[in-house]
């Protein structure tokens, strides 16, 4: 609450209504109210008439972000805030109004009620003709009238104004010419940004404000910036004894000296205005101004990142850095070179890595993505953006995306730009600095860092410095968490080098808190689809080249669908350094080699599956992944086609029912529609036949929809895994079931990324199976037992199919589990583990699966592992890294009969026995084809 005597010093001026002018232009805000207002004058009329045409045919401007809503209220009086004075921009709002249905911009404001008469709804905070230490008097009118009238409304509607999105360098000529500052912009700049950058305008209106709310938070020091207590009170406390009226103690500790703004309005006499005595009102004024200006900043910083520094005294500002020096230092003793080689070589790494933005390349990329995109891509839908958008003018933004695609750099960052905000930095791998690609992508969004750089002290002090640089210049950062593209659909384990970087930089100090946004990126087809089956069945990985690009270019003319990218729920880092009780700037900020404690590491590694957690959470049910998780689930992989329409449906029905998370995205096609959109992008074709069109999937694409099928298996997996309890059972106690899946849930979770923790996961339980019970799919009978429905209703047919997405997770979990059973604790390595179930789950897929790739996915196997090392299940000998394990591996595979069939367990069984001979063999042949990758790699 604000003191009495503040209160008192601030309202206490009678009436001020002379508004004196000077200047015959229209809209300087000096203009005396006359009896006709500006927009019912012919001449100003035909004036704005004029110039705005004028100005039309010389200005394209573009919209970033959304339109201000507004309540549908006659009563309240809306005003448009832009920072600086000009003609251009004036009549450019007023256009932008026109153009969009908004409030008109240059049209008088008039309220006879509450005296407000103001020839146009525009308020410049820098305005040329402003006195009394440059405050706004528009503002300065509209805050002493909402302090007069209590009932008084006014919203103000802050507006951007970029002519050009060039981030400025710092120190250039061309910052000169173009500088805004406190004067009258000069003819030759308005007319340098209208013939220039004419075309290259934007425009951006931001949510409106309450000037009401806003004076309240200033008066209590709310508000950003100063507050008009902070400014005054100082200068008030030796007078207020003389000013306040004197307050006993008894009206103190009865309260009465707290009033609110309410009390104080009512006590205050109708002749007297609610505005402030000649320094209050500067000062709140001032505040409010303050606080306008930084909000406008800090929208505008957001769209244009920050100053940039050209590349060469870039990498130079690294090199001669306190940490760089030391870690020259440090290795030039290491190795026994001197200083000069040691810092050679970390300049030499510096220039491997820095981006070397140009904003003539990113204007070049814009226009030759806008028309790829219409070339590749039905459409291009995006989710949640406005939650990245409300925290980029205050948050470091890290942006933290699944990678499918060679695409994913170009599109987020095309998609970032095209909604108003700066690009970001993209960490992206040596592999792509290729010849005419490399300095195009490192010229717009690229730095590049080595795929490996294990043991290379110096490269990594280097690498570490940059990120922090780059994350204490506030620029906003991209990078693929996941380390590569996955080649199954699947989210891949994190890997944690920049994830490690990022907490530490941001331990080292830095101007604003870092946010990561995971961020889903999902596609109907994909460029690299061929590509990623063979590398899973073995096929050598193809390195980038210009020749690659050409071949990927030959695929311009066909359309891949729809790409959907989704801005999951924002993880502050803030609040996992409260979790784990890591305290803030703990690490020196000289230094780039303090290693991380372990309650940090522990953070860390927590952060990274949440990003996980979270980009899944975000995902798109897309048509395409519909229809491949309905048609993979059947025989032969066809279904007839009423059926087929009664699945899709079936899924809608459950993922909407039971939204997997409120993020997540579920496609609005009718199921007849998502058929049809399958059959337009020869995903699938419909057979007719006399008695009903069958819908199977076309040749030689079931592998392929096996990676669509796969980006949604985790929205569907625990509904999969319950219905095949249930159906492979016939019958089955409801506490048994939720037994046998409290149990096989954590490897699940550590493959799929389920956000489902382990001590609620009892209730989630209980509400898929009512869900299920719902639908019909499955009937509870006495006792707790649940069951089947018959075995020739539509019902039962839908559960089959319902419950085999699960089965080839068990099969692999099952499989693995034999191998282990049969070979004996003690006898075989992690690595050796993964190895072999990789080499037998080929073997499986060939033989068994219908070649479905997702037994080829050695990440699998290295998951499954992972879990059961980390739920003790298996223990690893630090020195030899042997596997040793207990009786409890052959509990888990126990469990395996409750889904998977008989013969399918017989399957796995023998394909799983081998011999001691056979294993070695298996893996000497295992281990050359590595040296040979290996070897092709350091050529």
């Amino acid at each position: 609450m604000i003191p009495k005597f503040l209160k008192k010093r601030i309202f206490k001026a009678p009436v001020a209504t002379d508004h004196t002018a000077s200047t015959p232009e229209f809209e300087a805000e000096m203009l005396p109210v006359a009896s006709t207002l500006y927009a019912n004058a012919p001449i100003n009329q035909l004036y704005r008439k004029l110039s705005g045409q004028l100005l039309d045919v010389a200005v394209k401007p573009k919209l970033l972000g959304e339109l201000p809503e507004f309540d549908d209220d006659d009563n309240i009086l809306r005003f448009y805030v832009l920072q600086d004075y000009s003609r251009s921009n004036s009549i450019l709002i007023d256009l932008q109004t026109q153009e969009h249905n908004l409030p008109p911009a240059l049209v008088g404001v008039q309220d006879i009620t509450h005296d407000i008469k103001e020839n146009a709804a525009i308020i410049f905070l820098h305005h040329p003709h402003a006195k009394d230490s440059q405050l706004s008097p528009r503002l300065s009118r509209l805050v002493a009238a909402v302090l007069q009238h209590p009932e008084l409304q006014v919203r103000l509607v802050p507006v951007s104004i970029l002519w050009g999105r060039a981030p400025e360098k710092e120190d250039s000529l061309f910052k000169l010419l173009t500088a805004d500052n406190w004067e009258d912009p000069s003819i030759t700049k308005q007319l340098f940004n209208i013939g220039v950058m004419g075309r290259d305008t934007f425009v951006q209106f931001h949510p409106p404000q309450d000037l009401r709310t806003l004076i309240h938070d200033s008066l209590k020091g709310d508000g950003e910036g100063f507050s008009v207590f902070d400014s005054i009170a100082t200068e008030s406390t030796n007078k207020a004894a003389q000013n306040a009226t004197p307050v006993s103690n008894a009206e103190i500790a009865n309260g009465t000296d707290i009033v609110n703004d309410a009390d104080l309005v009512n006590d205050i006499a109708p002749s007297f205005a609610m505005v402030a005595s000649a320094d209050g009102n500067r000062e709140l004024v001032r505040s409010l101004q303050q606080q306008l200006n930084i909000y406008l900043d800090k929208q505008r910083a957001s769209m244009l990142g920050p100053d940039l520094s050209d590349r060469r005294n870039l990498v130079d500002k690294l090199v001669y850095s306190p940490a760089i020096k030391h870690a020259i230092e440090a290795e030039a003793a290491a190795s026994g070179t001197s200083v000069r080689e040691a810092r050679m070589l970390a300049k030499g790494y510096a220039n491997e890595m820095v981006n070397d933005y140009s904003h003539s390349i990113v204007r070049g990329f814009y226009k030759f993505l806008t028309w790829l995109w219409t070339q590749l891509y039905d459409g291009v839908e995006v989710h949640h953006f406005e939650r990245v958008r409300e925290l980029a003018a205050d948050y470091e933004l890290v942006y933290v995306p699944c990678h499918r695609s060679h695409v994913d750099y170009l599109l987020l960052s095309y998609v970032i730009y095209m909604r108003g905000l700066s690009i970001p930095y993209v960490a992206a791998g040596d592999n792509l600095d290729v010849p005419v690609l490399g300095p195009l992508l490192r010229g717009a969004v690229a730095f590049y860092i080595r795929r490996s750089f294990r043991g290379n002290a110096l490269y990594t002090a280097v690498l570490r410095e940059y990120m922090h640089t780059l994350i204490t210049r506030n620029t906003p950062i991209e990078y693929f968490i996941e380390g590569g593209r996955s080649r199954s659909g699947r989210l891949l384990p994190p890997k944690m080098g920049m994830l490690a970087m990022t907490v530490h930089s941001q331990l080292r100090r830095t101007n604003k808190p870092v946010v990561f946004i995971p961020t889903y990126i999902g596609y109907e087809r994909i460029m690299e689809g061929g590509t990623y089956v063979g590398e899973l069945k073995g096929k050598p990985k193809e390195s980038e080249s210009l020749i690659g690009l050409l071949k990927v270019g030959r695929k311009i003319e066909r359309i891949f669908g729809n790409v959907h990218l989704s801005f999951g729920t924002p993880l502050h880092l803030s609040d996992f350094m409260q979790k784990f009780d890591v305290p803030a700037n703990s690490l020196p900020a000289d230094r780039t080699d303090t290693p991380l404690d372990d309650k940090t590491s522990a953070m860390v590694d927590n952060i990274g599956v949440k990003v996980m957690q979270h980009i899944n959470k975000a995902a798109v049910i897309t048509p395409v992944s519909l229809l491949s998780l309905v048609l993979l689930s059947a025989p032969k992989a066809a279904l007839d086609e009423d059926i087929c329409r009664e699945q899709i449906a079936l899924y809608q029905g459950l993922a909407q029912h039971l939204p997997y998370s409120d993020d997540t995205i579920i496609t609005d096609m009718t199921p007849q529609q998502i058929i049809d959109y399958g059959i337009k992008l020869k995903l699938i074709e419909r057979i007719p036949h006399i008695l009903g069109d069958i819908i199977q999937v076309a040749g030689k694409q079931a592998a392929l929809l096996s990676y669509f099928r796969n980006n949604i298996l985790h929205v569907f997996i625990l509904l999969s895994f319950l219905s095949a309890l249930v159906a492979r059972n016939g019958r089955i106690e409801r506490s048994r079931l939720n037994s046998i899946a409290e149990q096989l849930y954590p490897f699940l979770q550590s493959e799929l990324f389920l956000y489902y923790s382990a001590h609620g996961l009892q209730e989630t339980l209980n509400k898929k199976v009512d869900s299920l019970l719902a639908s019909g799919l499955i009937v509870e009978l006495s006792d707790g037992m649940l069951s089947v429905p018959e075995t020739n209703s539509k019902c039962y047919q839908q559960l089959q199919v319902l419950a085999t997405p699960v089965e080839q997770s068990l099969e692999r979990y099952f499989m693995t589990l034999a191998l282990l059973a049969q070979q004996g604790s003690g006898n075989l390595t992690e690595n050796e583990v993964v190895d072999l179930c990789h080499l037998l789950g080929q073997r499986l897929s060939v033989l068994y699966a219908d070649d479905i790739p997702d037994f080829f996915d050695r990440a699998l196997f290295t998951s499954f592992i992972g879990a059961l090392i980390r739920l003790d299940y298996l223990q690893k000998d630090e020195e030899t890294g042997i596997l040793i394990f207990d009786q409890r591996i052959d509990n888990i595979a126990h469990h395996a009969k409750y889904v998977l069939s008989p013969d399918m367990m017989q399957i796995l069984q023998q394909v799983a026995s081998l011999n001691e001979e056979e294993i070695a063999h298996a893996i000497t042949e295992i281990s050359n084809k590595k040296q040979r990758k290996f070897g092709r790699k350091r050529s």
